[in-house]
């Protein structure tokens, strides 16, 4: 398989379900979300390079929840590409419990927190802005009637943001990283 063809210069190419011929913008809302997607898959993968050894979650390495997490975003860019694949609803779930059982190791959030604190937790922060990024994405595709995006897809994906959010804020605490409230300045620095 060659790395180009050449046959996408004039801004143009294929989904999977495309008819024979027929070729869509780049600039289409589907191109634009599957973009997204694609860019939020390698931040998660920076951020699973960056991983600490020893740090589980409920007893399985970071490393491999966010490669099971890049495995599902693949899933969820082959659906909006029109291949018949989405994320299970047993994925949503089992997603759902995670953050809930990383929920249990830390403080309650009483406000908005100030993102970073190691390495590791900013690079989990700002996955995490971008995963709320690529959702809308999804979501504006699924709405606008270009692409039926299902449900378990669309939630797998609004949960993200959520595990983000968490490990980032078990990263800091098992570093002794103290969280920290904006203080929501009106002044010049």
């Amino acid at each position: 398989m060659a790395l180009f063809t050449g046959k996408g210069d004039g801004g143009t190419t294929k989904l999977f379900d495309s008819k024979p011929g027929v070729r869509i913008s780049k600039s289409s809302a589907i191109f634009k979300c599957l973009g997204q997607l694609d860019e939020l898959n390698t931040i998660v993968g920076w951020c699973k390079v960056a991983a600490p050894d020893d740090f589980p979650v409920t007893g399985t390495p970071v490393r491999d929840v966010l490669l099971g997490v890049q495995d599902h975003l693949f899933t969820i860019q082959a659906e909006v590409a029109g291949a018949q694949k989405s994320v299970p609803q047993s994925s949503v779930e089992a997603l759902g419990a995670l953050i809930n059982d990383i929920e249990k190791e830390l403080p309650a959030i009483k406000t908005f927190l100030v993102p970073g604190g190691t390495e590791f937790s900013a690079r989990l922060d700002i996955v995490r802005a971008i995963s709320r990024r690529a959702e809308r994405r999804l979501v504006t595709v699924h709405e606008s009637g270009d692409r039926t995006v299902s449900e378990g897809s669309r939630a797998y994906a609004n949960r993200l943001s959520s595990l983000f959010y968490a490990l980032a804020r078990l990263e800091n605490q098992r570093a002794g990283v103290d969280e920290r409230s904006p203080e929501y300045k009106t002044t010049n620095p």
